[in-house]
């Protein structure tokens, strides 16, 4: 993966990470409202979303692109298809 890549994807986890900390310190709040617990959950969502896009375009970018240069389209495609599935 690109470093610069590998950099966007660690620091969108990072946030993600910081939203979710966030999410578990205010369930020990018996009074936490139930509507900014859902926020925040739907801010770490977005946040994961954000990393998982950013490593794809990495992979595209630095694999798939040069995958018919070394063969390997077929095992490309079955990869993704394999990983996109869950997504």
């Amino acid at each position: 993966m690109p470093e610069d890549s590998r950099q966007r994807a660690a620091r969108r986890l990072a946030i993600a990470r910081g939203h979710l900390e966030s999410i578990r310190r205010s369930l020990e709040d018996p009074d936490v409202y139930c509507v900014d617990v859902l926020r925040q959950i739907k801010a770490v969502q977005g946040a994961l979303d954000g990393a998982a896009s950013v490593v794809l375009r990495g992979h595209l970018e630095a694999h798939v692109a040069t995958a018919a240069t070394r063969g390997d389209v077929q095992d490309m495609v079955d990869e993704l298809m394999d990983v996109l599935k869950y997504i």
